[in-house]
C-alpha cells in the first residue's frame, strides 16, 4: 500500500442506513446486513464495507481537483449476516479485510490505477510462494463493470474458476463467456434429459430448465450442473438465493408457502402465474417434444392455458433460443474437457477455489448517488470529454462539474489464514509460508530447554549473515523447560518453516540438524554451512 501512495483510515464499524439507501444498496443486499436502531429509533448497520462511507469523507475533504488522486486503506473488522457460517474462518460472520479505495478526476486515470493495484496484488499473492488465479469475474452488488478476483485453488473452496492453458483464459464461472457447443446440439437421450426448478424474486413465476445431464445418478444435485447466471441472463428475476429451488414447484402452484419459512412470501392474489420452460440446445426438436411440459414445446412461443394443478390462469412459455440473441440455450456450467470459448481450441480446467482478493473499478458508481464531484476547468476537458463523466448540471462559465472516478480493492485477511492453514496442514501440523509463518526458524536444543551458548551462537550467526537488501531473519530459540519431543512436536504443530535442531553432534563437530517438511528436508548441516543452507529453504518457501 506504501508504494501506491495510499494512507491508512480507520472507518466506524457502526454505519448509518441513510447513506445505504442513497446509494441504493440497502434494498439490494439488506439480507446480509446486521441491522439495528439507537434510542431515537434510527437505522444503523455493522458494516460489510466501507464505499458509502469513504466517499462521503473523500468528497468532503476535496478542495480542488489537484488534490486527485487519492488512496486509503485500512485493515479492520467487517460483518456480513452470512446464511450459513462454515470452513472456520473461510465463511464467518465476522472477519477481517484489507480494503483500499482509490479516486482519480478521469476514466483513464482510474483504469490506470485499477491496473496498477492489480499489479500491487500479484506481487503479495507472488510471496506467499503458493499456485494462486487471477480470473476475471462479476461484480455483482458491489456495481462497476470491471473486476478481478484472486483465487487460491483447493478442494476446500466455494468458488469454480475455468481456465485455459493454451490462450491464458481465466474467469470465475459467473463471469465465464456462455458459449454454446453446436458439436453436442440433439446428441442427449431421453434418458438422460433432468430438469431443475427456479422461482422469481415476486413469487409469481416458476422456471424449469430442461438440460441433458452429464452424470447417470438420480441423486445428483441439478444446482451442481445448471448454470445460474445463463438462466438469469434470460430471466433476470429469478431468485438465485432460493436453496431448495425443486421444493418451489408445489410452492408457486399452490400460492402456499410454509409458516416461518425464508420463503414465505405469498404472491397477491391478483398476480398472474407464469410458468417458463427453458430448454437447452443440445436437447433435439424430436426429443423436446416428449417431455411434460405445459405448453408448446417445439418452439419458442407463449400461450394462456389452465392446469388442474394451478389455481388461476397462468401464462406458460417455453424457449430454447435466449430471446435476446436467438442463439440456442446453453444451460449447463462449464465442465473440464469443455472447448475454451475464448480460443476454440484447447480444453478448459475447471477447478475449486477460496477467493482471497477482489478488485473492482466502480467508475461513478458511488460517486454519482452521493454527490461526489469535482470542479474541472474548462481548458482541461475541452479536448478530452470523453475521458469525464459530467454532472446534469452541464457547462459553466469557466468551469464543469465532473464524478470522481473510483475504485475498491479488497484482500480477505483471516480468510487468507483459513485458506493457506486449511490447504498445507498435514498430519504433523500447521505448514506457513515465510511471509505467514509466526518466525522464519525455531532453534530447538537437548535437554531439557535448559540453555547453554549454542543456541545463541546460532542465533546470531544467522541474524548477522544477512546482507544488505536481504530481509532480517526472525528466529526464535526454544528455551522452554519441557522435554525435546514435546518442544518437537510443538514445532510441527505451530508450522514453523524451518526447525534447526542443536543436537548430540554439536559439541563434537559443531553440526546441527535442519528440517523443512514443506521441502521434505532432514539433513546435517555444519555450522559454517547453516545460514547459506538455511537461507537457501526460506527463499523456496
Amino acid at each position: 500500500m506504501a508504494k501506491l501512495g495510499s494512507s491508512k483510515v480507520d472507518l466506524s464499524s457502526i454505519t448509518s442506513e441513510k447513506l445505504w439507501e442513497k446509494s441504493g444498496r440497502l434494498s439490494s443486499v439488506g439480507s446480509e446486513l446486521f441491522r439495528f436502531k439507537d434510542r431515537k429509533d434510527t437505522g444503523y448497520l455493522l458494516s460489510p464495507t466501507h464505499e458509502e462511507e469513504v466517499t462521503t469523507l473523500v468528497s468532503s475533504s476535496l478542495k480542488s481537483y489537484k488534490d486527485l488522486p487519492v488512496r486509503v486503506h485500512q485493515i479492520s473488522r467487517k460483518y456480513r449476516d452470512e446464511l450459513r457460517p462454515r470452513h472456520g474462518l473461510l465463511r464467518s460472520r465476522e472477519f477481517i479485510m484489507k480494503d483500499l479505495y482509490t479516486f482519480d478526476q478521469s476514466i483513464p486515470l482510474a483504469l490506470s490505477t485499477y491496473y496498477e493495484v492489480t499489479a500491487i496484488y500479484a506481487k503479495l499473492f507472488d510471496e506467499l510462494k503458493i499456485p494462486y488465479l487471477v480470473a476475471e469475474a462479476d461484480s455483482g452488488d458491489m456495481g462497476g463493470n470491471l473486476s478481478h478476483e484472486f483465487h487460491f485453488p483447493t478442494t476446500k473452496g466455494e468458488d469454480h474458476i475455468i481456465s485455459c492453458k493454451s490462450c491464458g483464459y481465466v474467469s470465475n464461472e459467473e463471469k465465464a463467456i456462455i458459449k454454446f457447443p453446436t458439436e453436442e446440439a440433439g446428441s442427449c437421450d431421453e434418458m438422460s434429459i433432468r430438469k431443475w426448478h427456479g422461482i422469481s424474486q415476486d413469487r409469481s413465476t416458476l422456471l424449469t430448465a430442461w438440460y441433458p445431464s452429464s452424470n447417470d445418478t438420480s441423486e445428483l444435485n441439478p444446482v451442481s450442473e445448471v448454470n445460474i447466471r445463463a438462466v438469469k441472463a434470460v430471466y433476470p428475476d429469478l431468485d438465485s438465493s432460493v436453496d431448495s429451488p425443486n421444493a418451489q414447484a408445489m410452492f408457486w402452484a399452490h400460492q402456499a408457502p410454509q409458516s416461518g419459512s425464508e420463503l414465505a412470501t405469498e404472491a397477491k392474489s391478483d398476480q398472474t402465474q407464469r410458468l417458463i420452460h427453458l430448454v437447452d440446445g443440445r436437447i433435439s426438436s424430436e426429443m423436446s417434444e416428449k417431455l411434460p411440459l405445459l405448453g408448446p414445446s417445439n418452439s419458442s412461443g407463449r400461450e394462456r392455458l389452465f392446469d388442474a394443478r394451478l389455481s388461476t390462469e397462468a401464462i406458460i412459455e417455453t424457449w430454447n433460443h435466449d430471446p435476446k440473441t436467438e442463439e440456442p440455450l446453453s444451460l449447463l456450467k462449464t465442465r473440464t474437457g469443455d472447448t475454451c470459448p475464448q480460443c476454440n481450441k484447447d480444453k478448459v480446467v475447471v477447478q475449486e477455489a477460496i477467493e482471497l482478493g477482489h478488485t473492482f473499478h466502480l467508475g461513478s458508481r458511488y460517486s454519482k448517488p452521493l454527490e461526489a464531484n469535482i470542479l474541472l476547468p474548462v481548458e482541461v476537458t475541452r479536448d478530452h470529454e470523453e475521458d469525464y463523466e459530467f454532472t446534469e448540471e452541464g457547462q459553466k462559465s469557466s468551469s464543469r462539474k465532473a464524478m470522481i472516478q473510483m475504485g475498491c480493492h479488497g484482500i480477505g485477511v483471516s480468510r487468507m489464514i483459513g485458506a493457506v492453514a486449511d490447504t498445507l496442514a498435514d498430519e504433523k501440523g500447521l505448514n506457513w509460508p515465510r511471509v505467514m509463518a509466526p518466525f522464519d526458524a525455531v532453534i530447538i536444543p537437548l535437554g531439557n530447554g535448559q540453555l547453554d551458548e549454542a543456541p545463541e551462537v546460532i542465533y546470531d550467526a544467522l541474524l548477522q549473515s544477512q546482507t544488505t537488501g536481504q530481509a532480517p531473519l526472525d528466529l526464535v530459540i526454544d528455551d522452554r523447560k519441557r522435554g525435546f519431543a514435546w518442544r518437537m512436536n510443538d514445532a510441527d504443530l505451530v508450522g514453523y518453516p524451518v526447525i534447526i535442531v542443536v543436537g548430540k553432534k554439536w559439541a563434537s563437530e559443531k553440526i546441527c540438524e535442519v528440517q523443512c517438511r514443506r521441502l521434505k528436508v532432514r539433513q546435517d548441516v555444519p555450522f559454517e554451512e547453516l545460514p547459506t543452507f538455511v537461507n537457501s529453504l526460506l527463499d523456496q518457501l
